[in-house]
């Protein structure tokens, strides 16, 4: 078992003269790290959303200033809400000159026994994850299909393909996500868009060691090849790849960050 987290790794300019846009990138999650990489990768231009508006604002302010690129904006939206979705793309379109790259990271989860759930609960987590990731990518393919390229990313999870108790709705979700990645890829490549996923396992930050219990982040550590969660940047960095020219021969595949060992 190799605990060891490996040391932070430099950009090598995978998305240089790339412009790109991220949903759900405020908080301290996949989302921004992203976008983090993004810029160090050297993108030339990039427009974050999220629902909260102050958070949105703190984290654009702070991507500026630790990356020092000026070309960063935020953009409130609700994946949940169509005219949310549209608007987005419309303003990161308008403000990049066209977007490169689109980066599906919204989502939202919960726990509870699937005998226990209502159906707003389990309505809710569908919506955000898997009707949000479609609306965002049912609008961009419209747009970047006019340009004839384009690259998007999507979230998904390796929950899409094993189980979890009190996971019942957004690993449907999550699957829902893979599926609609194969499907839309083999679509989207009649006019010359990638669409792929990254699959990630236990990816740990801040607000998960806030809000999951001690003994559940270690059970679910120990079941992990490496004996620990993956930190978020690891998982960007598969998003970059899939993001980048390096992949141009990958579409409608859902690539794994590390996985359970039995």
């Amino acid at each position: 078992m190799n605990i060891h987290i490996p040391e932070y790794v430099s950009g090598h300019g995978l998305l240089k003269d790339k412009s790109v846009l991220i949903t759900a990138a405020a908080g301290v999650g996949i989302g921004f790290s992203a976008a983090t990489r993004a810029v160090e990768e050297g993108c030339r231009a990039i427009v974050i959303s999220d629902i909260h508006e102050g958070r949105l604002n703190e984290a654009v302010d702070k991507l500026k200033s630790e990356t020092g690129l000026e070309s960063v904006w935020g953009n409130v939206c609700n994946v949940a809400v169509e005219e949310d979705v549209q608007a987005l793309i419309a303003f990161a379109e308008e403000q990049t000159g066209g977007v490169d790259v689109l980066i599906n990271n919204a989502g939202l989860g919960t726990s509870k026994l699937l005998i226990d759930m209502e159906d707003p609960e389990w309505n809710k987590v569908i919506d955000v994850t898997l009707n949000g990731t479609m609306r965002m990518t049912r609008q961009m393919m419209r747009v970047m299909k006019t340009r004839g390229q384009g690259v998007i990313v999507n979230n998904a999870s390796v929950l899409g393909w094993r189980a979890q108790k009190e996971q019942a709705h957004y690993a449907a979700a999550k699957a829902g996500v893979m599926a609609l990645t194969r499907c839309a890829a083999l679509e989207a490549a009649d006019f010359g868009v990638r669409i792929n996923a990254v699959a990630p396992s236990l990816a740990v930050h801040p607000m998960l060691k806030k809000s999951a219990p001690e003994a559940l982040l270690k059970e679910l550590e120990s079941r992990e090849a490496y004996g620990r969660g993956a930190e978020v940047w690891e998982v960007a960095n598969i998003m970059m790849f899939l993001a980048s020219d390096y992949s141009s021969y990958l579409t409608g595949e859902i690539i794994s960050c590390s996985s359970q060992r039995a």
